[in-house]
């Protein structure tokens, strides 16, 4: 029988290039995991490790060499900050939302809110509670994130190979990818709960602008400043005033609530939809979707009821208070 010398020769197929690709890089659900050492730093470690025996003494105490890079300690800091914001959190909730829900009136809360500012806002507390664990939370996140694109660029040496569906579509090998596509893999998912910190970021901000840093600039004191500054504000500038504090209650509320159950482990992963197949642990993780979203919604609606629907509407100050509050805004407006 002859043979087919036509079958011999080599032809290249999408479904045999396909079948070489690599997976894309995928996001880990645990922050705090590393990924594993690559080749070369396993024989660095173990190189070390032989030519250096007195580091044992050292990585006993934890110092080096325990296996923990710096993302396990960059989440623990991201974590308790976490937990002294929301102490600072949770008494500013009562004093601009419970207690004038409870008592139906701006003016007869604002002792309330005076008392506890003896707790939050002194010249060590308040870099304490509030501007240092904001501070550590954010930047330890955005270097979590650089991190976790060195690690990417350092597995991958900064070329992923294409996907299935780029080869599809384009129908051309990995070698003529274009570079600017594969860098932009290498970045970590931008998750919706790392989306809404830095809104919140932002909103608290202006926030911090608007009822800490422009009083004392233009007074030179923040000591009038409570509810009824607030107050004086929705009734000056009713529409932005409202969409602000919206903005920034409903953001908030998503934040806290949905990282605050992150840390709890009880938030389901970020593409949960995409990789849950079993049964059972699709309705589990959707049952915890849907209890997670309802506690933030109830607690931007609470926040609201009382920030929005008591203080909100108070009406302006009068008066000597009303001539200050004035000053502050029209500064503001310039």
């Amino acid at each position: 029988m002859a043979p087919d010398y036509g079958s011999l020769n080599r032809k290249d197929s999408l479904e045999s290039l396909v079948s070489m690709v690599h997976l894309d890089p995928a996001p880990i659900d645990s922050y705090e995991k590393e990924l594993p050492p690559l080749p070369e730093d396993s024989m660095e470690s173990s190189t070390a490790t032989i030519t250096s025996p007195t580091q044992t003494s050292t990585s006993s105490l934890g110092l080096s060499g325990s296996g923990r890079g710096p993302i396990f300690y960059l989440t623990r800091i991201q974590r308790y900050s976490s937990y002294t914001f929301t102490f600072f959190a949770g008494l500013h909730f009562a004093n601009t939302s419970l207690i004038p829900l409870v008592y139906q009136s701006a003016p007869y809360s604002e002792p309330f809110l005076l008392m506890t500012r003896e707790l939050y806002q002194t010249r060590l507390t308040e870099p304490l509670l509030v501007a240092l664990p904001v501070l550590t939370h954010v930047v330890s996140g955005i270097t979590i994130r650089l991190l976790r694109r060195s690690q990417n660029k350092r597995r991958y040496h900064g070329d992923a190979s294409p996907s299935f569906w780029e080869l599809a579509r384009s129908k051309i090998s990995p070698s003529s990818t274009s570079h600017r596509s594969s860098s932009s893999r290498i970045w970590p998912t931008f998750s919706m709960i790392a989306g809404s910190g830095y809104a919140f970021a932002a909103l608290l901000t202006s926030h911090v602008a608007m009822n800490r840093v422009l009083p004392l600039i233009v007074d030179g004191d923040s000591s009038n400043i409570g509810l009824g500054y607030v107050a004086h504000g929705f009734a000056r500038h009713a529409t932005s005033a409202y969409a602000a504090y919206a903005l920034l209650l409903s953001v908030s509320a998503g934040h806290m609530v949905w990282g605050m159950a992150r840390w709890l482990d009880l938030a389901p992963p970020a593409n949960w939809k995409k990789i849950t197949f079993d049964k059972p642990t699709r309705s589990r993780r959707r049952r915890a979707w849907w209890a997670i979203n309802a506690t933030a919604a109830s607690l931007a609606v609470a926040w609201a009821a009382g920030g929005l629907g008591v203080v909100a509407r108070a009406g302006p100050a009068y008066g000597w208070l009303g001539t200050v509050y004035d000053g502050i805004y029209d500064y503001a407006g310039r």
